[in-house]
């Protein structure tokens, strides 16, 4: 068990990680509308990524940990591929850029798969590289229509306070939606490769990697948060529910069926989506670029680092 420590800390530290990076796409259109302040928007990222991790996050965590090496990975590959997806993501994070921390998890343990010679299951790979190219374009259809009914819904029984408040409830409820999807598809991207081993309970890694989701969120998520929140597009209340409805169906479609998709894709892709609604101006393009290159840049570079530092580690340590 003692061997396991080191990779139960590299495990946490992605975690970390994912919560810091992916809070911003939970509560940042809630913040940048100005309907909830970023300490009460973030407490609600904590604690629905933990109900999210704990009641379905295996799915995703059986795709990482097994679908796309088959075979069992040594404790260095496993390291080398978290160490490399973490530091990815925390440097995004520290430059406000929404990466996707799946992609990055998906191109260490590629790159690492390679470097030990293990068994690879390329054509998983390509279907989650295909889901990848398709969930931004999916969510920004879905946000839309979405709020296109919403605006057409809320027109109708627009009479009294009641319904003037409805907009703002679906807004938090929409946000909240969002942190369980996060964290039934993020878990599995910090704690999937140590799921590899199968010498540990998925309860108790969902458990482990929800606690640091929720850390990262709670201590380093508020840069991402402004990016998203205001950063591509300025948002109302209604356009701001849609994005976030739309990104959370997609995030939880997805990781019902197993499939690490990004929620930064989903969120940014919704936002782009109603953004559109009011124009090309509305929409920060230059923005949108350094996103895109950094979604392009993340599993290349993650993949390339892993595999080399796992050789390195290899010839130092004799694995």
């Amino acid at each position: 068990m003692l061997a396991l420590i080191p990779l139960f800390i590299v495990g946490a530290y992605v975690g970390w990680n994912i919560g810091a990076n992916d809070a911003g796409n939970c509560v940042g259109t809630t913040v940048g509308s100005g309907l909830l302040c970023y300490r009460r928007a973030i407490l609600l990222v904590a604690v629905f990524v933990i109900v999210g991790a704990l009641l379905q996050g295996g799915n995703v965590m059986k795709t990482i940990g097994k679908g796309i090496v088959t075979s069992e990975l040594p404790n260095l590959a496993i390291i080398a591929a978290l160490v490399s997806s973490g530091l990815f993501v925390t440097l995004a994070t520290f430059f406000k850029m929404p990466v996707s921390t799946s992609q990055s998890i998906v191109g260490g343990v590629a790159g690492v798969g390679f470097a030990a010679h293990a068994d690879m299951n390329l054509a998983k790979i390509g279907t989650i590289a295909q889901v990848w190219v398709i969930c931004p374009i999916l969510t920004g259809v879905i946000a839309l229509a979405i709020y296109w009914l919403s605006r057409m819904i809320l027109r109708r029984l627009r009479q009294g306070s009641i319904w003037q408040q409805t907009p703002n409830v679906l807004l938090i409820l929409s946000a909240c939606y969002v942190a369980f999807a996060l964290g039934a598809n993020g878990v599995g991207d910090a704690m999937g490769p140590i799921a590899n081993l199968g010498v540990v309970e998925p309860f108790w890694l969902a458990l482990l990697g929800s606690g640091a989701l929720a850390a990262g969120a709670l201590t380093f998520g508020r840069r991402v948060t402004e990016t998203v929140g205001s950063g591509i597009t300025p948002l109302d209340t209604v356009s701001a529910f849609s994005a976030q409805l739309a990104a959370a169906l997609a995030v939880h479609f997805f990781s019902i069926l197993g499939i690490p998709v990004s929620t930064s894709q989903s969120i940014v892709g919704a936002v782009i989506g109603v953004g559109l609604l009011h124009g090309m101006r509305a929409v920060r393009m230059r923005k949108i670029g350094e996103i895109v290159f950094g979604w392009i840049a993340t599993p290349t570079a993650a993949g390339l680092f892993s595999f080399g530092l796992y050789r390195l580690l290899a010839l130092a340590f004799g694995s």
